[in-house]
């Protein structure tokens, strides 16, 4: 990318001043208006129009096997992402999802909420695979899917409905080894049996 020096020079103030931080119920408020922006809406697979009540309750929902991140700029909240990881036979395995503020697409908040949440899939979470579904023709987030590492596994045709018409939907994934073994820590204490 080459961009001229004030616009690269914008672009790396303006990801310096990005904060990342757990999803709090007092965000339950902005994050329904992130999610009811209309530049928003058509780039999820749900129906949008969320409330700040429906939001909060969503936020109590959130469990051990899940996180919810927000992308602040500002005091303002422009993004927001979750991770939520499966259990059983599927517990190496889990699912991603994210949306950021129509004033802010292209400057970065979405490869940072990824980041975060691919950071804490593979280093906190130890999962294997990551998942992801996503409409075949946004082609925006499908560049910034990519570049994380996942690739198209399959396309369900005519899967959800968008502006009234049935869309297809790509379902992604990301693959990666195990963890590895950390070598046991020596002690000067006397040895456990």
């Amino acid at each position: 990318m080459n961009l001229p020096h004030d616009a690269a020079a914008q672009r790396a103030a303006f990801a310096k001043a990005l904060r990342v931080r757990a999803a709090e119920p007092d965000d339950s408020e902005a994050m329904a208006a992130l999610m009811n922006l209309p530049g928003v809406r058509p780039g999820t697979l749900s129906h949008g129009y969320r409330t700040g009540e429906a939001v909060r309750a969503w936020l109590a929902t959130q469990k051990a096997d899940s996180m919810m991140i927000v992308a602040e700029y500002e005091g303002q909240i422009v993004g927001q992402s979750e991770l939520r990881a499966y259990d059983g036979r599927r517990s190496h395995c889990g699912s991603i999802g994210i949306s950021v503020h129509d004033a802010y697409h292209g400057r970065g908040v979405g490869s940072l909420l990824l980041a975060g949440l691919l950071d804490a899939a593979d280093n906190a979470f130890g999962l294997r695979r990551v998942e992801l579904q996503v409409f075949a023709n946004n082609t925006r987030a499908l560049a910034l899917y990519r570049k994380f590492g996942f690739v198209v596994e399959a396309r369900a045709r005519g899967d959800a409905i968008l502006d009234g018409a049935l869309h297809d939907v790509l379902h992604m994934a990301r693959l990666v080894e195990a963890p590895v073994f950390a070598p046991p820590v020596v002690t000067d204490g006397p040895q456990a049996p």
